[in-house]
């Protein structure tokens, strides 16, 4: 009864316990008429526990130990012997057993062993509580065979579980395929290439915008790839179905213009080589082709941006010579200057250079806080959005107009104040007005005595067309009047 296989074979049948199940209980209610016995079983029989799959006549009666079940002892009969028990209570093995001193009262029982796959699983039996004195063998014989049919429903409900569960397991497995391509956005394909028809998930019809149902052809799948790209998709599939190359191409969709990029493969040729099933998916790639686009117009934008940088810096290193021949002044005029243009870079660089903020270029000269906490400032124009030529040269202006405020102008006295206002105008051309005023400092001298970058001011926005910068040395003070086109706003 402990034999290891014979438990493992057990274990597959103990699972459903519990459960009616209308096919054993006809069996057990057929042997119970064959011998004329009030009770009949069909049982699983375990290590230490037997369970009852059917029960004629004894509907009280629960799975019970094996300790001294007449099942038990008919498993441990000698290869497919029977067990006939004429009168329990003249029998050592069973006369104190609980269902022979107390209900229901069994005597006789007959049972056969259940044998599946080589293995004793269980018992088919007959009881009865009166005893009988023989028992006919042909009766015994019908016995044995309907154990062994049970023993072909053992195997064959089981081999159904198995499969509904392989089925399930199946259905699972298709299930996840289907919602990680869903997610993933891939739309997979199989053309049966002799009758042309395509079998698609839904992702694949929305791609190329196909019928929601109903069979697709590949002339279909065709149709619906944009004209331009239809001899590359082409030229892909004839060479995968010649030379066996895996299938890759890119084309447009023709109604909505997006990109797909298609990966194929023959997986099946007739034998003589030609094919019959090819298998694939297409995954949209437009935001990516559109990526890579953007970047190619960022770096061919960063190339000019370069050459401009290069010869602004050019440009302000010769000014700067003239102005400072000493090298320590040159040094440090220059650094001054190369930093500003650095900083308008980062900003540009940080906004894939699509402009910068006019505050933004104020508080890299003025300091962050210069609307709420100004510093003998005065500021006053609402915030715009300058292009990148326009940030630079304007960045550039307002550095020397700082730094000479700091050095000889409105700041280098502790009651000057400098004063910034811009207005933005519409009509007749739309630009920008600022305007630069110092009050309060010493009284300005000539600009060759002032020491001024006033090239370099006025030349600062040489790369903006039709700007206008007017420098005047004023005794109370610099004025710097500037004018910059700006684009039209998108309507």
């Amino acid at each position: 009864m402990t034999d290891p296989k014979r438990l493992a074979a057990v274990s597959a049948f103990v699972g459903q316990e519990g459960e009616a199940d209308v096919d054993f209980d006809r069996l057990a209610r057929a042997v119970a008429h064959i011998f004329q016995t009030e009770f009949a079983l069909i049982s699983v029989v375990g290590q230490d526990r037997q369970w009852l799959r059917a029960c004629f006549g004894l509907a009280e009666m629960i799975d019970t130990d094996t300790e001294m079940a007449f099942c038990a002892q008919t498993l441990g009969m000698p290869e497919d012997e029977t067990l006939v028990v004429l009168d329990a209570r003249q029998d050592d093995r069973f006369e104190d057993t609980s269902p022979v001193t107390a209900w229901p009262f069994l005597r006789f029982y007959a049972g056969a062993p259940i044998i599946v796959a080589g293995q004793k699983i269980g018992a088919l039996c007959v009881l009865s509580a009166t005893p009988r004195d023989s028992v006919d063998p042909e009766m015994m014989t019908q016995l044995v065979d309907l154990a062994a049919v049970t023993a072909a429903l053992f195997a064959l409900k089981d081999e159904a579980r198995v499969r509904a569960r392989t089925a399930a397991a199946l259905l699972r497995e298709e299930w996840r395929h289907a919602l990680t391509l869903e997610a993933g956005k891939v739309g997979s394909w199989v053309w049966d290439i002799r009758t042309g028809e395509v079998a698609c998930n839904e992702t694949f019809r929305r791609m190329y915008n196909l019928p929601e149902a109903g069979p697709i052809h590949i002339d279909q799948v065709h149709e619906a790839t944009h004209v331009g790209d239809r001899a590359a998709v082409q030229a892909g599939i004839d060479a995968s179905l010649s030379n066996g190359v895996d299938y890759n191409a890119e084309a447009r969709v023709a109604s909505t213009g997006r990109w797909l990029t298609m990966r194929g493969r023959v997986y099946q040729r007739d034998t003589e080589g030609r094919p019959l099933i090819m298998m694939g998916a297409s995954i949209d790639i437009s935001e990516s082709k559109q990526s890579a686009e953007q970047t190619r117009l960022l770096l061919r934008e960063l190339n000019h941006r370069v050459k401009n940088t290069l010869a602004m810096i050019q440009s302000v290193a010769r000014q700067t010579i003239r102005q400072n021949p000493d090298p320590k002044a040159f040094i440090e005029a220059f650094s001054g200057r190369l930093r500003t243009i650095s900083e308008a870079h980062v900003l540009l660089a940080d906004r894939d250079w699509s402009g910068v903020h006019l505050d933004e270029v104020i508080a890299a000269q003025f300091g962050p806080g210069f609307r709420d906490r100004p510093d003998r400032a005065e500021v006053k124009g609402d915030d715009i959005m300058l292009p990148a030529d326009h940030a630079l040269g304007l960045g550039l202006i307002l550095h020397e107009l700082t730094t000479n405020a700091h050095r000889y102008g409105a700041w280098s006295s502790d009651e000057g104040v400098v004063s910034i206002n811009w207005t933005l105008k519409e009509y007749p051309v739309r630009g920008l007005t600022l305007q630069w005023r110092e009050r309060g400092g010493p009284q300005v001298a000539p600009e060759q005595e002032y020491g001024l970058g006033a090239r370099l001011i006025e030349r600062g926005l040489s790369k903006v067309i039709d700007s206008e910068v007017t420098l005047q040395f004023r005794p109370e003070g610099v004025a710097a009047d500037v004018w910059l086109p700006l684009p039209t706003e998108p309507a």
